[in-house]
């Protein structure tokens, strides 16, 4: 299964990984999903967010089930293993249960969920938003790519039946996500695998910035209102703050017009990704941030916001008992936190990752690790469908 998914959206000369939302890619993914499902006898339904649900037995009569699994697309340039990890082991755990002498006393399903990353559209976990209606419809179909192409016309008919889907929540007794780690946690307590015990609050803001577009060479500086130095300012500020409270805060997407080499930028459009242990703190450093902002004239657009998302403390618990493995929390965000919030049972177990290094070709996890991380899975689902 790594080996068919290798090539897909890969980069030749970074080897990363552009596997966005709704493309030729994404497609590729998803027949690759429903093709695995096929060959276990597995039958896909599609949610009302798009996101691939690959069943065995039938939640409607016998559930709620349990599901696993994770998300398929990336970041830009980003690794092999944020996502997939976690859709191959889902299928790699059943083989390995159908392998042996168990039997599900409830249904299972693999998951696939859509536009995890955000990378296109700009709203991270969008497929499990629209599902939870944490994101609303409208919004979701107006969303637009860096092209100008709206959701709506990027998902075609599937897009007139975006909304909150409680028949698909109702199907869902406990949801557990296997993810490779985005940090170096569990290379600092020498584990293979480790228990999520929270999500760490998370939001991302639009900063737009103006300026006046004039001649680079012919315009003193003294009459310049150049809309990059404002950014300048502002990503220095950024980080300021972030110090300041305790968090962490990145501007990592820039859009400046008129763009020219030999022209003073007009405009910028940023980004602004915030995080930090609890609510208030990332509150704070968006706060003196739009402050900087409004210094230049500019101004700041929330558009999404994630509070802490505990798991429930029983369940996360009751799995590290089970594994012998250590409980920490996480600064990323994740589906299996979208539906936490949502009030559904949810747990995540990390799979080692040696760099720490993730959203980058860089990021890795080693092979007895990621079988070690199989297992655990299997594990898991035997103890929730026992």
């Amino acid at each position: 299964m790594w080996d068919d998914l290798a090539p897909i959206g890969r980069d030749a000369a970074s080897g990363g990984y552009r596997r966005f939302a709704w493309t030729r890619e994404d497609a590729t993914l998803r027949e690759w999903f429903a093709g695995e499902a096929a060959a276990r006898g597995m039958a896909v339904v599609l949610d009302r967010a798009g996101n691939q649900w690959a069943w065995q037995g039938d939640p409607d009569v016998d559930g709620p089930g349990v599901v696993v699994g994770s998300h398929l697309d990336s970041v830009p340039d980003g690794g092999a293993y944020d996502g997939p990890l976690g859709v191959v082991s889902a299928f790699a755990a059943l083989d390995t249960l159908a392998e042996s002498s168990w039997r599900a006393r409830r249904p299972l399903a693999v998951v696939n969920f859509g536009d995890e990353e955000g990378a296109r559209f700009g709203v991270a976990c969008a497929g499990s938003r629209v599902i939870t209606g944490a994101l609303a419809a409208d919004r979701a179909r107006g969303l637009r790519d860096a092209e100008g192409t709206a959701m709506a016309d990027a998902a075609g008919r599937l897009a007139t039946g975006f909304g909150r889907d409680d028949e698909t929540l109702r199907r869902i007794g406990t949801f557990v996500e296997l993810h490779v780690e985005q940090g170096r946690a569990l290379v600092d307590q020498d584990a293979a695998i480790g228990v999520a015990s929270a999500i760490r609050p998370h939001g991302r803001w639009r900063i737009e910035l103006p300026g006046e577009a004039n001649h680079a060479g012919t315009t003193a500086l003294a009459d310049r209102r150049d809309a990059v130095l404002s950014l300048a300012h502002v990503v220095l500020a950024a980080r300021v703050a972030a110090e300041r409270h305790g968090g962490v805060a990145t501007v990592g997407r820039v859009t400046a017009q008129p763009n020219g080499v030999n022209a003073i930028a007009s405009h910028v459009t940023a980004s602004l990704d915030a995080r930090a242990p609890k609510n208030a703190q990332v509150r704070a450093i968006v706060a003196e941030l739009t402050d900087a902002v409004a210094s230049q004239g500019g101004e700041v657009i929330e558009e999404s916001w994630t509070d802490v998302t505990p798991f429930p403390a029983e369940l996360a618990g009751r799995l590290a008992t089970l594994l012998t493995a250590p409980v920490l929390d996480t600064g990323a965000g994740h589906d299996a936190g979208i539906l936490a919030q949502a009030g559904v049972p949810a747990a995540m177990l990390f799979v080692r990752n040696p760099t720490g290094v993730s959203h980058s070709p860089a990021e890795h996890a080693e092979r007895d690790d990621c079988l070690a991380g199989v297992a655990a899975l299997a594990d898991v689902v035997a103890e929730l469908t026992r």
